[in-house]
């Protein structure tokens, strides 16, 4: 059974009939970047945020049921200056990132002063953590660990974790062939999701480039349906939408509970002046949002099947695991 809390919370994240249809705008840095260079100059803190908010005005209204924001530039504006929707739910990320590293480098840091308890009691329906994980790699351990710790705070708090294990080879030199890839999503989704993680933002478990035909890539999303035993959505993790939207289809009719999805939607506005912009995610960005949105409302599962909601109101009710 659902801790009470945590179902409540997942509940302000999906759809009525349970489907996850997240719009995903947590990005910092790669974004920023891609933006001073559009516009060629150094963008303010303010002027970053407008653009969050852009996107989230023109995109959410498309059939969203939820965001993920990060705190500096997405929350705490929003909150401050009275954008950030208050009918939708809310995910938060817990880690910094760091995209100049290659990511058998890149070190687990949490966001400074920010906890899930911290999250919870700002408001947000979930917590997001995003950790590069490959089971040979020197830090896995300390990965898991990083994990459990996460599990532990996310239950004392009571609410959701949404983990996002990113693959990687851990030679910088190497690209992972398709199988390894494919075997260490699916065996990560099962490690994972024994630790007790409430949510799995998963990776798709195919090299589509390696790999097109969509046999390969039905084989692959029952072997990850099969190894997780918690609700699982798709991340976008910057497809091309032509592909994303393939995947989801494919990813919704073999056991996703829907998408959580950022860059597959809104990356082109990233290179658009401010009115090419506008219109872009007011027509394409709200088209494509509007079409990840019907198929996961059609064909996703239900969390709930994974997810069981706590018991009938009792005596006991409030301590229901």
């Amino acid at each position: 059974m659902t801790d009470p809390g945590k179902y409540r919370h997942l509940t302000r994240t999906t759809t009525a009939t349970g489907q996850f249809v997240v719009l995903a705008i947590d990005h910092r840095l790669n974004v920023l970047e891609g933006l001073e260079r559009t516009q060629g100059k150094p963008l303010s803190a303010a002027e970053f945020s407008a653009f969050k908010r852009e996107v989230i005005e023109a995109l959410l209204p498309a059939g969203a049921t939820a965001l993920l924001l990060d705190p500096e530039y997405g929350i705490a504006p929003g909150l401050a200056e009275g954008w950030l929707p208050a009918r939708a739910g809310l995910l938060a990320p817990l880690e910094e990132t760091d995209y100049t590293l290659h990511p058998s480098q890149r070190a687990y840091r949490t966001i400074p002063g920010w906890t899930p308890a911290a999250i919870q009691r700002m408001g947000a329906d979930g917590v997001k953590l995003l950790l590069y994980y490959h089971p040979e790699a020197p830090d896995a351990a300390r990965q898991r660990e990083a994990v459990e710790r996460a599990v532990e705070d996310c239950a004392a708090a009571a609410i959701p974790l949404f983990l996002e294990p990113i693959t990687f080879s851990p030679d910088p030199s190497r690209k992972l062939p398709p199988a390894e890839l494919t075997d260490v999503v699916v065996s990560s989704a099962r490690l994972f999701s024994a630790l007790g993680i409430d949510v799995l933002k998963s990776e798709f478990p195919v090299d589509v480039q390696e790999q097109p035909d969509e046999a390969v890539w039905q084989a692959a999303i029952r072997r990850l349906d099969d190894a997780c035993t918690v609700p699982w959505a798709l991340l976008s993790a910057g497809a091309p939408w032509e592909t994303f939207v393939r995947q989801t289809a494919v990813a919704c009719a073999g056991g996703a509970s829907g998408v959580i999805a950022g860059r597959a939607v809104w990356a082109e506005a990233v290179a658009l002046p401010p009115a090419g912009r506008r219109v872009f995610l007011e027509t394409t960005g709200r088209d494509r949002m509007a079409e990840l949105a019907a198929i996961c409302r059609s064909a996703g599962r239900d969390f709930r099947a994974r997810a069981t909601p706590p018991p009938p109101f009792g005596p006991d009710w409030k301590d229901a695991p």
